[in-house]
């Protein structure tokens, strides 16, 4: 497992919003509709309410000209790193 780190994880959404639309002056809406989401699907991922999933990652990168695996490896620290501090027990091996 990770080794968790002492700062808050990142959210995806956070590096969405100061990486890639504020630089661009974009809002999470018209992100939505330049890669056709739904309109508040910009707004969720941006607040941490909505995953990065398979289908986002691939949208993003089209988009902003990066890796879907970029996407999709932020979304997997972020994962590993609150389900370790939910205190997920180590299971031995069998």
């Amino acid at each position: 497992m990770l080794d968790q780190p002492k700062l808050d994880p990142v959210h995806p959404g956070e590096v969405l919003a100061e990486e890639f639309l504020a630089p661009k002056g974009l809002s999470a809406a018209a992100l939505a509709r330049h890669i056709e989401a739904p309109a508040n699907w910009g707004a969720q991922i941006v607040d941490g309410r909505r995953a990065i999933t398979g289908d986002t990652a691939l949208r993003l990168a089209a988009a902003f000209r990066t890796t879907p695996e970029f996407w999709m490896g932020l979304q997997m620290r972020w994962e590993l790193v609150v389900a370790g501090r939910r205190g997920v027990k180590r299971i031995a091996a069998p």
